[in-house]
């Protein structure tokens, strides 16, 4: 894996965050992983509204996956965490969604690593350095 991305920021500048990330690859299916709270969904808010997308995102929890509009096309935001075997995501029609040429936004994306498409996603690694700031790096797989 190679480093395409690092650094340190103060969570009042996560737009400005969100642009570079967006500057750093050209695939569309991005993995974000970090703790509970770490600002994974904030994160890909932030991203969607550098697409241009006017929606509201909030974290998809519940409904494991929410759906954008932006000026290009769609968005589909991932929360991943609170299914168990591969089988529960792949019922979700998970492979629709990631071959559909739209932006993926895939938080805790562990359980489905081995399904992504080689070479064609981003990992983004949020991790805590204070209250206020945190470390992003993002890889090319």
């Amino acid at each position: 894996m190679k480093v395409i991305y690092e650094k340190t920021f103060e969570k009042a500048g996560i737009d400005e965050i969100a642009i570079e990330v967006l500057k750093c690859s050209d695939v569309k299916i991005f993995c974000f992983k970090g703790d509970l709270g770490m600002g994974k969904t904030a994160l890909v808010s932030a991203i969607s509204k550098g697409l241009g997308c006017q929606d509201l995102v909030h974290s998809p929890t519940f409904s494991i996956v929410n759906e954008y509009i932006y000026p290009k096309g769609k968005i589909f935001h991932f929360d991943l965490y609170r299914l168990k075997t591969i089988e529960e995501v792949m019922d979700i029609g998970f492979e629709e969604y990631i071959y559909s040429d739209q932006y993926c936004f895939i938080e805790w994306p562990e359980i489905i690593l081995n399904q992504l498409p080689k070479s064609q996603f981003v990992t983004c690694q949020l991790s805590y350095v204070s209250l206020n700031e945190r470390k992003i790096s993002l890889w090319a797989n």
